[in-house]
């Protein structure tokens, strides 16, 4: 089996159900049945063909989410060639670099925006032979462009046979690493690598033909490629792009997902808005509100316990539902069987709050080399504050030094065109390093303590890894973000953005003058309101690992400062360099 042969299985399974649904400008959602998919991807894998596309060969696609995205990534694997995926959010220097280093014929983009960032470095990509831009083109296109429609037309008129032959074992992408430091790794994936992944999912989590996924996360990220493309639409069923990220909420609303993959940051959002509309109501409703958190903490206890919940604290959860948590349940959509939380820490009080709520959010781990699912929690074994247990059919155990390893069908089959840092990750014995440092419980849950090179070793010698208290600082409603240094210090700082909406408001209650945003962030009450947060929230922490210093940042960390990764992880490397006055304003009074 390939992923190809997965795919013109089930569209000869689920013919003329839905297959996929998205929504033009000013319109309303349109579904794709599968046949029809089925024959846009014939159409579009023989237009390839006219174009000199061959077994091998690498197309690249930057493109946000949309049903030429899909229809692409299975015309490229039916040609035989290999699917070059880049984040929409990509400049274009990191373009060019990413074609030239993959050697890429043909590149896929979806706006005129994506094309000028070709056409900006045409000229360094000697590789490059065609463009396809899947809108259509307001004006005549160059010679080596050419719309997504036309493609598809020359390959319908095109020879009808096209049997390329594709082995499990032939490279079905090349995926290549956000990095939060250096140039990306290009991660070549195999069709067996997918799929081991993909049987190892389905075992744990069922999805079928009945099931609705709301697409979002990045296609060219392996999260929402597996779980968000591969496995739904193996399966029968239906997924709904949404318009951008900015729309989700409103998109959920339409579309009523069952199933929706998600990074921490959106359940974050959810839950600082509902405290907020809380907090914005009468005494009464904040009172109603923690008394229905009190009764879902108390199922939610009972149920990670493996008991029943008594006939009265039934009851009590039928009204807290109805009083409090049908808002919440409504603007997801109302149907949601659950979520599935991957690419970064989910905090555990998030996870607490939402099973509180009656939503239950799956967390997962995995990289992009592992294809890339490791463990997971799945409905009838989940544990909060942990990754879950590894998936069937791999291995994993802890080095040493507590580094996380792997090793099985799902471990890629290296870094394209470099052995020495394929080397560097792979051993002799055929284990994966992940440079996650964690632990393993007795039960089998992982639970995942930091990443290997962002511990923060200081003067004394003492390790402090910054994740988990990070995820315990973030939780205040004053903190939006953070990230922690102290490497060779001789206590730990902070770094913080704080929540503007929220500090505002706080500011206006206690007659502190907001008008001048720096100016507020200097105030001493203002300081002294985010020392009382830290100190609050880190009692269960040892002294070396203490926050002694923190500077609030007047602005936040964003993927256009280059200061995130596509995935919202946070580049330490060049927060570090771009904020080292800063870092060092903090540290000043150490000699």
């Amino acid at each position: 089996m390939t992923l190809i042969s997965m795919f013109e299985q089930s569209v000869e399974e689920h013919g003329s159900k839905p297959a996929l649904a998205h929504k033009p400008k000013g319109g309303t959602y349109q579904d794709i049945s599968y046949t029809e998919f089925g024959a846009s991807v014939d159409a579009f894998s023989k237009g390839l063909s006219t174009l000199g596309i061959q077994k091998g060969d690498r197309v690249a696609i930057l493109s946000e989410n949309r049903p030429e995205w899909a229809i692409s990534d299975f015309g490229i694997l039916k040609v035989g060639a290999v699917n070059v995926p880049m984040f929409s959010t990509l400049t274009a220097a990191q373009v060019g670099y990413i074609i030239k280093d993959s050697g890429s014929k043909v590149i896929c983009v979806s706006t005129k925006n994506q094309l000028e960032k070709v056409v900006a470095i045409r000229e360094e990509v000697p590789s490059l032979e065609q463009i396809i831009i899947y809108d259509e083109l307001e004006e005549e296109a160059p010679d080596d462009v050419t719309e997504f429609l036309q493609v598809c037309n020359r390959g319908k008129e095109a020879d009808p046979s096209l049997d390329i032959g594709t082995d499990e074992d032939e490279i079905a992408t090349i995926i290549y690493t956000s990095g939060t430091t250096g140039n990306p790794k290009g991660v070549m994936l195999t069709h067996a690598n997918f799929l081991s992944n993909y049987n190892a999912a389905k075992s744990l989590v069922e999805v079928g033909d009945t099931d609705v996924l709301l697409s979002f996360l990045p296609l060219s990220h392996v999260f929402e490629r597996l779980g968000g493309h591969y496995v739904p639409l193996f399966s029968g069923a239906k997924v709904a792009y949404a318009e951008s990220t900015f729309t989700v909420a409103q998109n959920m609303q339409e579309v009523s997902p069952t199933v929706m993959l998600s990074v921490p940051r959106l359940y974050e959002t959810m839950h600082d808005r509902v405290l907020r509309a809380v907090e914005a109501g009468s005494s009464l409703k904040q009172k109603i509100f923690h008394w229905g958190v009190s009764v879902g903490s108390a199922v939610s206890c009972k149920i990670q316990q493996g008991e029943n919940p008594s006939v009265i604290l039934k009851l009590k959860q039928s009204i807290a539902d109805k009083l409090v948590f049908a808002k919440l349940k409504t603007a997801t959509g109302g149907q949601l069987r659950f979520f599935i939380s991957g690419g970064a820490a989910l905090p555990q009080s998030i996870a607490e709050f939402f099973h509180a709520a009656g939503i239950l959010i799956l967390e997962g781990y995995g990289l992009t080399e592992t294809s890339p699912v490791i463990s997971l929690n799945y409905p009838e074994k989940w544990k909060f504050g942990t990754v879950g247990v590894p998936v069937p059919g791999i291995e994993v155990q802890l080095a040493e030094d507590g580094e996380i390893l792997t090793r099985g069908p799902h471990v890629m089959k290296g870094y394209y065109d470099n052995e020495s840092a394929t080397a560097e990750v792979i051993d002799a014995d055929g284990w994966f390093h992940t440079g996650d440092i964690g632990i393993i419980d007795e039960n089998g849950f992982i639970k995942i303590t930091d990443r290997k090179k962002n511990i923060i070793v200081l003067s004394n010698g003492k390790n402090v890894a910054p994740q988990p208290i990070e995820s315990q600082l973030v939780q205040s409603q004053f903190i939006d973000q953070i990230m922690l240094v102290g490497n060779e210090r001789k206590n730990i700082a902070a770094l913080i953005v704080p929540n503007f909406d929220v500090l505002k408001t706080w500011a206006t209650d206690n007659d502190v003058d907001t008008s001048d945003i720096p100016e507020l962030l200097k105030t001493r009450d203002v300081q002294q309101l985010i020392q009382k947060e830290i100190r609050e929230r880190m009692t269960d922490f040892a002294d070396f690992e203490q926050v002694r210093r923190f500077a609030l940042l007047e602005k936040e960390f964003s993927q256009e400062e280059d200061e995130m990764t596509p995935t919202l992880k946070l580049k330490r490397n060049v927060i570090i360099e771009k904020y080292g006055h800063v870092i060092e304003g903090m540290y000043s009074d150490e000699s």
